[in-house]
């Protein structure tokens, strides 16, 4: 029973490392696996019930032996005291062939017993296997799971530093095509402003005419002087006439 044990241990072992090697997530197949090695602690568990019902029942068939021998021994002396040897005799040879099998039944019983204390010895040491397996199992998985949450934090890290950088590029960018805007909105508005460049949206006059403007400007400037100094002419005459009026009296 060792060696069968100790045959399927090795056959689970490589079964299990082979599918660690292909599985995504080692923590569903590290429960598998612990409840695969359940079930066989309970098939071991089961075969030391089967055995154990199996010695209750040869010691069953032990009692009722013994009680036959105990009742042909009996018969026996009674037929011999009443003068029936045959009858005797007879009782005699069934109690022979009931203590063979009482012998039989010892010898299964005893192979039984040396059995049983077979599959408690391994049960034990399984179920030892299977509770340092089962805390094995959980600091792994703990360990997995925190590398994993590392991975995954590192993943989202780079993500995030990558696209920083990328924001940062296109902010420069903008800067760029922003400054570029505004030089061309500023060389535009002095074009617009030596009258190099004339501005057709009608919101501002052309050179022509700005010279117009311009002539209109002094010509009204040269009659207002004109204006002024008529007046400014008259003024004095008759301030003149209106002294030399003062001065005949």
């Amino acid at each position: 029973m060792d060696g069968l044990i100790g045959r399927f241990t090795n056959l689970f072992k490589a079964w299990i490392s082979r599918l660690l090697d292909t599985a995504e997530d080692p923590s569903v197949t590290l429960d598998y696996s612990y409840e695969r090695q359940l079930e066989l602690l309970q098939n071991v568990k089961r075969g030391v019930a089967d055995v154990v019902t199996a010695k209750k029942r040869i010691q069953f068939q032990s009692d009722k032996l013994e009680g036959s021998v105990v009742k042909l021994e009996s018969q026996a002396r009674q037929a011999l005291a009443g003068g029936r040897e045959d009858l005797a005799r007879a009782a005699l040879e069934r109690k022979a062939f009931a203590q063979q099998q009482l012998q039989g039944l010892d010898t299964q019983s005893a192979g039984l017993e040396q059995q049983q204390g077979k599959l408690v010895e391994s049960e034990r040491r399984l179920a030892m296997k299977i509770e340092a397996f089962r805390s094995q199992k959980e600091v792994i998985k703990a360990e997995y799971s925190a590398a994993d949450a590392q991975v995954r934090i590192g993943e989202a890290a780079t993500g995030i530093g990558e696209e920083m950088a990328e924001t940062g590029l296109a902010i420069e960018r903008a800067r760029e095509r922003t400054e570029q805007l505004q030089a061309r909105s500023a060389a535009l508005d002095e074009l617009v402003e030596s009258g190099t460049l004339e501005d057709f949206t009608g919101t501002s006059s052309s050179s022509l005419d700005r010279e117009l403007e311009k002539i209109d400007s002094n010509q009204l400037v040269e009659a207002d002087l004109a204006r002024l100094r008529g007046e400014l002419g008259a003024g004095a005459g008759a301030e003149t006439q209106q002294l030399g009026q003062g001065v005949s009296r």
